[in-house]
């Protein structure tokens, strides 16, 4: 049985200044955006795309992330307590950001980044698709030094099964490491491959919500549920429930008559 190792979540400080490896790993998750997307806009795979508009595409995408994973998670997980506490939504200190509500600010801020340069919203969305999974691999990283987001309950005889200190003694699933390698690691090579050629507009992103929404699923089978939430209707997560959503919307873009042959 395997222990965590109890990672210090402070990388470096300087007096009062911590740096955490939490942040460090958003600060990862931009690097990647940069780098791939520069690879992928000069592969040239989706026309007119070019390596000098990552930077504004990056700034559009950090505001969705931080701004839509903070409302998604007062909305979805604590209406009620941010309803009458509204001065705690900004207190993104004291944690909480939801990846569904990052996801839909992400896409509000790609709309917008479409509509003032002109582009096609579908195509851009494809254009960032498979730039987005090794960042969200990133940030389980952080989730596992940090010991939180822990696992179900495992079998002690699991071979990788790994007691949290912090938490309990139970053994539990490292499922923050599941969800690296499922949500992170497996999604990008798939989007990788599948978005190297041209595609119909909107299905390297519908590919992207099919994926994140099925493989998210099955990884919340063995992810500990909210402990103020716990098991909704059906014996699903609210992590389950809101990757229902994203997977018929996958599948409608797979299925839909496109009004362009390939993405741009």
């Amino acid at each position: 049985m395997l222990i965590h190792p109890q990672i210090d979540p402070i990388a470096l400080q300087i007096g009062p200044l911590a740096i955490r490896w939490y942040g460090l790993t958003y600060l990862v998750a931009f690097a990647l955006f940069l780098w791939l997307g520069r690879i992928r806009a000069r592969r040239n795979v989706l026309q007119g795309w070019k390596p000098g508009d990552l930077d504004d595409l990056l700034l559009y995408g950090i505001l969705g992330v931080v701004l839509g994973g903070r409302i998604g998670y007062c909305l979805f997980y604590k209406p009620m307590y941010y309803l009458t506490n509204p001065h705690e939504i900004f207190a993104i200190w004291h944690g909480g950001m939801s990846f569904h509500g990052g996801l839909l600010g992400v896409i509000f801020a790609m709309w917008l980044y479409s509509r003032r340069t002109e582009r096609n919203f579908l195509g851009t969305l494809d254009f960032i698709a498979p730039l987005v999974p090794l960042g969200l691999a990133s940030g389980r990283m952080g989730n596992f030094i940090n010991a939180e987001l822990p696992g179900r309950a495992a079998d002690p005889s699991l071979p990788w099964a790994m007691i949290f200190p912090t938490i309990d003694r139970i053994p539990r699933h490292p499922s923050q490491l599941y969800q690296f390698a499922l949500e992170g690691v497996l999604l990008f090579i798939i989007l990788w491959v599948y978005g190297s050629k041209s595609r119909p507009r909107g299905h390297v992103a519908g590919v992207g919500l099919i994926g994140y929404g099925v493989l998210r699923f099955f990884a919340e089978f063995f992810r500990e549920p909210d402990a103020f939430l716990g098991f909704l209707s059906l014996g699903m997560t609210m992590g389950q429930w809101l990757c229902v959503p994203m997977i018929v919307i996958g599948v409608w873009l797979l299925l839909r008559r496109p009004a362009s042959s390939s993405s741009g």
